[in-house]
């Protein structure tokens, strides 16, 4: 379902980034069969924004969590279900478009025919591991 693992920068000139097609979403959500969790995952190399391709089995849920740094956008590609959020329960049905801003509290129910979704924000960076030797300036030292 997804394009070569090869980098994107392919074509006249060799550096330049060109448009590909990652996936039919629609082909997807209709999988029958279909596993829990991520159908799909962005996985090109130098991209700026992390997406997936995600399905809840029939009544079932994404527990009540909270992202604190990442806007999301949620997109229903299939089925329906409900998003619970502070403010209420909102129905989610194929075609809704819905913003997730960061610090936002929900959680995702999936209804009869279940759900699936595509999922955007920015790419959040990777770990960065710091050597143990480092020390925090003294306090009696002058900065």
């Amino acid at each position: 379902m997804t394009a070569d693992d090869g980098d994107a920068t392919t074509g006249r000139g060799g550096d330049v980034p060109l448009p590909r097609m990652l996936c039919d979403t629609a082909a997807l959500a209709a999988l029958e069969g279909a596993s829990a969790g991520a159908l799909w995952r962005l996985a090109e190399s130098g991209r700026q924004l992390d997406a997936n391709v995600v399905r809840i089995p029939p009544g079932r849920q994404v527990d009540t969590h909270r992202e604190p740094d990442l806007d999301v956008l949620l997109l229903v590609l299939a089925g329906e279900g409900s998003l619970t959020a502070p403010d209420g329960t909102q129905p989610l049905r194929a075609g809704i478009l819905t913003w997730l801003p960061h610090g936002s509290t929900r959680a995702l129910a999936a209804g009869e025919q279940g759900l699936t979704y595509l999922t955007v924000h920015r790419r959040r960076p990777g770990m960065q591991i710091k050597s143990s030797g480092t020390t925090a300036p003294s306090a009696d030292r002058t900065q």
